[in-house]
């Protein structure tokens, strides 16, 4: 039985998001896979990535891993780092593709009427960098963290949803945007722990202790 399996899909580097799960957690049996038998097998999966929204979903498919991904974020503890939370809603308006439609709303790219600071320089598109994070409720992997707290972001959409209830953080960029989400047994956020030190090890290990 695998601990914890982090999903291939050929969407960005998955090497970092190993290495620092295996770092938190030596005692794990972690795995990175594109087979989606032992995707339905782990305790726990992790779904990362980075690129272009249409060809996530067409290698999910290409890959037999939808209905993986769709079952675990749905039965078991499950989390999704930067496309791996916005796959989890409607539709993206980038290649205006449908998503797993597992959460309500949908991605959309930074308006660039937006992209302003207060004092009227221009932000740039990718959103990239260093960034506070605001929790906006109280969830065990969340845990030891304070509220903004910086993390490293890559990301030129963002979620937007109607549903509060499953905003678990925000942060600001122009305006402020859903940046964590959390639903049951799910938790997602658009960061990448992997890349954010001492407080992106501490929402992995958070994560591998979570009891959904």
């Amino acid at each position: 039985m695998t601990d914890i399996a982090i999903v291939d899909y050929g969407m960005g580097n998955l090497r970092s998001v190993h290495k620092a799960l295996e770092h938190v957690l030596p005692e794990h049996t972690i795995v990175v896979t594109s087979d989606p038998h032992v995707v339905n097998r782990a305790d726990r999966v992790v779904v990362p990535g980075q690129g272009a929204m249409p060809n996530c979903m067409h290698e999910l498919n290409r890959l037999g891993l939808h209905d993986a991904v769709v079952d675990a974020a749905r039965k078991k503890p499950f989390l999704g780092i930067c496309i791996g939370l916005q796959m989890l809603f409607e539709a993206s308006e980038e290649g205006h593709v449908n998503c797993l439609n597992i959460l309500p709303g949908k991605v959309k790219r930074f308006p660039p009427q937006s992209m302003v600071t207060t004092d009227g320089q221009k932000l740039k598109v990718p959103h990239m960098g260093w960034n506070q994070i605001a929790h906006t409720l109280e969830h065990p992997i969340l845990k030891n963290i304070d509220s903004n707290t910086r993390f490293y972001f890559v990301h030129s959409y963002y979620v937007d949803t109607a549903d509060t209830a499953i905003v678990a953080a925000q942060s600001h960029y122009g305006f402020p945007f859903t940046c964590a989400v959390a639903k049951d047994n799910l938790f997602a956020v658009q960061f990448h722990p992997e890349k954010s030190h001492l407080a992106g090890l501490t929402l992995l290990r958070n994560f591998a202790e979570w009891t959904p």
